[in-house]
């Protein structure tokens, strides 16, 4: 019997048009969805159709591995939804690990990650041309540790532009950091639950986190964003060399102000 690899595939962040086209059509062929029900919205399973779903909230690691592969074996098609990027806090190493052990081929497909459906919210650019070339994807250390090196005070001493995942909960440890490395006054936004109906942006800025998020009730399902970059439409900032009149590349030359090249 043919055995189809089982796919995990990222929803992304929560608006079921936000699923890449390839994603789309593995769960519109599958026979079983295992889906993380505690971040992936039951909107995201409107492309599932007749396959049997379940909900692997309340299911440890080896039930859920266990639930593909007696499908795979089956010979179903098995789709593992993942929210967002399965590779970014996804837990999906340690299913592949599994699945390697028990010799049982897999794909992975990949997602839109909440922080760029915040981004687009916030109509930003993380990437400013002399502003900031560098974007850092990090959390807060909870219950789940961190690297030494990877502390959040580490990372924020670069200034760079970045984007806090799974701390929304941890708002007054993550904000005494920003202030310090930031500044008081540093632009900040939290997005509430990107790209899905309730969505909720809030703009503030270091000192005030905690305060303004406690006021918008804003605890869970968020993403923090800091840097100059978010401070972009209020200040000059220089221009993209590529799309710069003088500016010759691979595909144009460059041209004086009287359209010479």
């Amino acid at each position: 019997m043919h055995k189809h690899p089982i796919q995990f595939i990222g929803a992304g962040p929560g608006d079921p048009e936000l699923i890449t086209v390839k994603g789309q059509r593995a769960l519109e062929a599958a026979d079983l969805v295992v889906y993380a029900g505690s971040l992936v919205p039951e909107a995201a399973l409107c492309w599932a159709g007749q396959a049997r779903k379940e909900n692997s909230a309340g299911m440890h690691l080896d039930e859920i591995v266990r639930a593909m592969v007696d499908a795979h074996r089956a010979g179903q098609k098995v789709v593992r939804l993942h929210t967002g990027d399965p590779s970014l806090y996804g837990a999906i190493a340690e299913q592949m690990a599994e699945l390697d052990r028990q010799q049982v081929p897999y794909e992975v497909v990949p997602g839109v990650t909440a922080a760029f459906a915040a981004a687009a919210a916030l109509k930003m650019e993380y990437t400013l041309p002399e502003v900031c070339q560098t974007l850092i994807l990090t959390r807060m250390e909870g219950r789940t540790p961190v690297p030494e090196k990877e502390r959040l005070a580490s990372l924020a001493a670069h200034q760079a532009s970045m984007a806090i995942y799974l701390s929304s909960g941890l708002a007054d440890t993550v904000a005494p950091v920003l202030v310090e490395h930031y500044g008081k006054d540093a632009p900040v936004a939290v997005v509430y639950r990107a790209s899905q109906p309730d969505e909720q942006v809030l703009r503030t800025t270091a000192d005030r986190l905690v305060s303004d998020m406690a006021a918008n009730n804003i605890s869970r399902q968020a993403v923090i964003i800091v840097g100059k970059a978010l401070a972009a439409r209020d200040e000059e900032f220089a221009a993209s060399k590529l799309y710069d009149r003088a500016f010759t590349h691979g595909y144009r030359k460059g041209q004086d102000a009287d359209g010479n090249q």
